[in-house]
């Protein structure tokens, strides 16, 4: 009896386009060992665009960030409450990273323009899904650089809006950009110049492999040394591109991926310049009346301890007698008549060079609070019987600076001060 003839020397049938899926170049393909993968197939379709919704939100709202920044006057402008140096200032005092932020704070102009164009760069990659894994790093690496800075003392931490950002560019970093994207458009399209079949993988059923395959054998594999058949390792359902192929593949899909991504930085420049120019052409709401500051030339009194000045006065009073002021203790601010009854004025805390405001609610009453807000160190306004955060919206009363409305948790600062005989604001 001559011995069986070895199945592998027949060398593997012809299997139909099915069986061999296009999917990534020297990667095995898998097949379901059903051969029922009508599911299989459908819930591939769905996963596909799970992250498309997520591409739009994240896309959407870091390219309107660049441009908000871009359009905003006062951003750039150190003198104003909401401006990038305010936020800096702020952000020294309370983030882990303070010293970091002190060294570049002195370039608040240059920084302000790299986060705004970054913001628009990655905005504008996500929303085209070009370039996607990088452009979830890049908003990766600068949501965790606001989360240590303007949100870190954030209470609770679920409060601030950073921390959700950082994880919800993960998705986005590990699986890309899945559906509508242009990485697929290019890739697809350089293997159309290539002449090369699409890379849409198809699912069958392994049943159907197993019965047209070459080298199997009552349940074994001859080409894996006998070795049960399966799906893992299958050598027919493997159908690496030749390393040539892949590597002219990968370079026409950089080199046209490069190209749009330049277009993309021509329009994210031209349209940063026009909101920027728009944004100051356009005249600004008009807001509440800016408060006197303690240290203008126009009110202030310099009187030494010891010496006769006259005590400032307020409307509609009499003027008072010239007084020897007694030396006082504490820094001088400046003249207690600057401050209206029922306003404010501002200066600058001597003892930590924080931005302050100092009210009198009442006549003959003052009272004074450091201006830098504790939710996430912005500078506040007054607006009359109120302080408000123009970052994020907190509200403090301004008669004791106690939080009116969140996100901050805890009051104003107060600022002791007091009254000399020689009519200025003294800080204790």
């Amino acid at each position: 009896m001559s011995p069986k003839p070895a199945r592998a020397a027949q060398g593997p049938r012809p299997v139909p386009i099915g069986a061999r899926t296009a999917g990534p170049a020297r990667r095995p393909s898998r097949a379901t060992p059903s051969p029922r993968s009508g599911g299989t197939s459908v819930t591939t379709e769905r996963q596909a665009w799970i992250l498309v919704p997520l591409r739009a939100f994240l896309g959407i709202t870091f390219v309107y960030a660049g441009l908000q920044k871009l359009a905003d006057r006062w951003f750039f402008k150190a003198a104003a409450p909401s401006s990038l140096q305010a936020q800096l200032r702020g952000a020294v005092r309370t983030s882990p990273i303070g010293g970091l932020i002190g060294g570049v704070s002195h370039h608040a102009v240059l920084l302000g323009l790299l986060i705004a164009f970054a913001e628009l760069a990655v905005g504008l990659g996500t929303l085209l899904g070009l370039w996607a894994r990088v452009a979830a790093a890049g908003g990766l690496v600068l949501s965790l650089g606001f989360l240590l800075t303007v949100s870190w003392h954030s209470r609770p931490y679920y409060y601030g809006a950073d921390v959700v950002f950082l994880f919800a560019w993960t998705p986005l970093l590990i699986g890309g950009a899945g559906r509508l994207s242009a990485d697929a458009v290019a890739a697809a399209r350089a293997r159309t110049d290539l002449r090369l079949p699409p890379a849409t993988p198809v699912t069958i059923g392994f049943e159907s492999v197993q019965r047209l395959c070459g080298y199997y054998d009552r349940g074994r594999c001859a080409a894996q040394g006998e070795r049960p058949c399966g799906p893992e390792g299958c050598p027919v359902l493997a159908s690496p591109e030749p390393a040539r192929t892949a590597e002219v593949l990968d370079r026409r899909t950089f080199v046209t991926r490069a190209g749009w991504a330049g277009w993309a930085t021509v329009s994210a420049l031209l349209a940063g310049g026009f909101a920027a120019t728009a944004g100051r052409l356009i005249a600004p709401r008009r807001g509440a009346a800016r408060p006197p500051s303690l240290a203008g030339p126009a009110r202030a009194v310099t009187t030494a301890p010891g010496t006769t000045a006259p005590v400032p006065t307020t409307a509609g009073s009499a003027p008072a007698a010239p007084s020897t002021a007694a030396p006082v203790a504490g820094t001088r601010l400046g003249p207690a008549a600057t401050v209206p009854v029922g306003g404010a004025a501002s200066f600058s805390d001597p003892t930590t060079g924080d931005p302050a405001y100092v009210v009198q609610p009442s006549r003959g009453r003052f009272l004074a609070f450091d201006a830098i807000c504790p939710h996430q160190g912005c500078t506040v306004q007054f607006t009359g019987s109120q302080f408000q955060c123009p970052c994020h919206g907190a509200v403090f009363d301004a008669t004791n600076g106690s939080v009116l409305q969140g996100p901050a948790q805890r009051p104003l600062a107060a600022i002791s001060i007091h009254v000399g005989p020689d009519g200025q604001l003294y800080v204790q």
